[in-house]
């Protein structure tokens, strides 16, 4: 039974990152990061280039969400572990790196 609740929760949030990634990589206009928040065409130097880094942040950042999924159908302790540090440290990356992304793509 324990597994089914770890299931339950653990693959629409895994996949939840994945798709935000999936679609930043495919978005036309650019892709937002904060809530409430837009990203203007003109003010990016490549609308595409800074999708993909997008979408590979954000896929790179679901990939120790299906890990501890995977890991917590094993070993539920290491599996809360794998999912806290990402849901900690990761998410601190996870916005830094935007930070980062929005520099290098940004029209002085």
């Amino acid at each position: 039974m324990d597994n089914l609740i770890w299931l339950s929760i653990m693959i629409p949030s895994s996949l939840l990152c994945t798709c935000i990634g999936i679609y930043a990589w495919n978005r036309k206009k650019p892709m937002w990061f904060w809530a409430g928040d837009t990203v203007h065409e003109e003010d990016i130097t490549d609308v595409r280039a800074y999708n993909h880094a997008n979408g590979i942040m954000w896929i790179v950042f679901s990939l120790p969400l299906w890990l501890g999924t995977i890991v917590g159908l094993n070993d539920m302790k290491m599996g809360g572990n794998i999912i806290l540090f990402d849901s900690t440290i990761g998410l601190l990356l996870l916005i830094l790196t935007y930070i980062n992304i929005y520099k290098k793509y940004k029209k002085s």
